[in-house]
């Protein structure tokens, strides 16, 4: 009986100092892709350099599934550009136009936005009493996107059992591979 499971495993003929050569470049897979992340945050200036788009309320501008690359440069705010922001005690950040741009006496400005298959402004879907959104609440500016390229996302968080097996897939690949 073990005879047979010793042949059905396909680690056991691969020596030891194999398999941590393939851990530690699954590591460095793994580091490398952060880094790009990190580097993209430097590069856009943006906590989220990219999002995907999650609802349908930005057709025909874009539509769920896709792929946003955020910037966040230091110029002045535009009406009719496409931000995303976060609104305190959501994490799921939106993706909208703004409407109207308000600039206070002290030379800051609010705005409101609104998503473009949407009927009425913002204002409901920010925190109870808020009625503008500030700097503060932009993680960034929509500057390019791929369509339904976000999809994937969209897919492995509504079904999470699919991501813990691709992830478990690739981990049997990248060890069980010789070279």
């Amino acid at each position: 009986m073990n005879d047979i499971i010793s042949k059905l495993n396909p680690f056991s003929s691969i020596p030891k100092h194999q398999i941590a050569q393939q851990i530690v470049n699954f590591g460095l897979i793994v580091a490398t892709a952060l880094m790009i992340w990190k580097g993209l945050m430097i590069f856009s200036g943006s906590e989220s350099p990219i999002v995907v788009v999650l609802s349908g309320s930005m057709i025909p501008a874009f539509y769920r599934g896709d792929l946003l690359y955020l910037n966040m440069e230091d110029g002045p705010f535009r009406v009719g550009e496409i931000v995303v922001f976060k609104i305190e005690g959501k994490e799921i950040p939106i993706v909208h136009r703004i409407l109207q741009i308000h600039e206070k006496e002290d030379g800051l400005y609010d705005i409101r936005t609104k998503g473009d298959n949407n009927n009425v402004d913002d204002v409901g879907l920010y925190s109870p009493g808020q009625r503008w959104l500030s700097r503060d609440h932009i993680i960034g500016r929509a500057k390019g996107f791929l369509p339904s390229v976000g999809m994937v996302t969209i897919v492995m968080h509504d079904y999470p059992q699919l991501k813990f097996f691709l992830v478990f897939v690739l981990a049997v690949f990248v060890l069980s591979t010789r070279e």
